[in-house]
């Protein structure tokens, strides 16, 4: 009798192990995923003042038909003005980053040299948080004011995206835009707000990344509640056997 009870005791530990040691190791599998498609900047290709790739949509967010337009639109601008503007698009940035440094290290990167940087444009997006930014080089800054390139970011990319998500009007607004602007053109000007008070109504529900991060933490904790309730049925359940 003593034998038996050893060994369901031994064989109650081994079970309650093995059922920890599955459940911390779903916990680790589950919870990184959430930055496993994260983008740095040194997963960016690279380029220099002159390259003609205009468009890097890592975000899969623009369609054939726009990614031909713009392109289209850039080149003719390199090509007429020598000013070079780049749309990128990202899924999600890595832990710690913004919209702002991401671009800064990515404009840096692309153009180390003040000379590099000088005639050059770049726009990014992240599509998870919707958030923007952008950066110019001094000849630019000659051209552009700060407050058209601000309201570039503000609202000839936000309002199309804040209405419905809609990237390919949103990228192909800035690149009507900026290619007025860096022509030497006037400013055609930002695009009209439709309906202010839904755009209000969005901004009041919880971002993606918001959302996504309260996900991991629920799964989290109701993994754990499962590690912690599932050896102690188990224990009763041999105790009762047992008795």
């Amino acid at each position: 009798m003593t034998v038996q009870i050893f060994n369901k005791t031994l064989n109650l530990q081994n079970l309650q192990t093995l059922i920890v040691s599955i459940l911390l190791l779903i916990v680790a599998t589950i919870v990184p995923v959430s930055s496993v498609f994260a983008t740095g900047v040194y997963q960016m290709p690279n380029l220099t003042a002159g390259d003609r790739t205009f468009i890097v949509d890592d975000a899969d967010v623009l369609s054939r038909v726009t990614k031909s337009k713009l392109k289209n639109s850039l080149e003719n601008l390199a090509n007429t003005t020598g000013n070079e503007v780049r749309f990128v698009t990202i899924r999600r940035l890595d832990y710690g980053e913004t919209a702002d440094s991401f671009t800064e290290k990515l404009f840096d990167k692309w153009f180390p040299t003040p000379e590099a940087k000088a005639n050059q444009t770049l726009l990014v997006l992240d599509t998870l948080t919707n958030n923007d930014a952008i950066r110019i080089g001094d000849a630019v800054q000659e051209i552009m004011s700060d407050e058209i390139t601000q309201s570039v970011v503000d609202e000839t990319i936000q309002v199309p995206v804040r209405d419905g998500n809609k990237y390919n009007e949103a990228f192909l607004a800035a690149s009507d835009r900026l290619t007025a602007v860096l022509s030497g053109e006037a400013d055609p000007g930002p695009p009209e707000v439709k309906d202010e008070l839904s755009a209000q109504v969005a901004a009041t529900f919880k971002s993606a990344e918001e959302t996504d991060d309260q996900s991991a933490t629920i799964l989290v904790v109701v993994l754990l509640v499962v590690a912690t309730v599932v050896p102690m049925v188990t224990y009763f359940w041999y105790q009762g056997f047992s008795g």
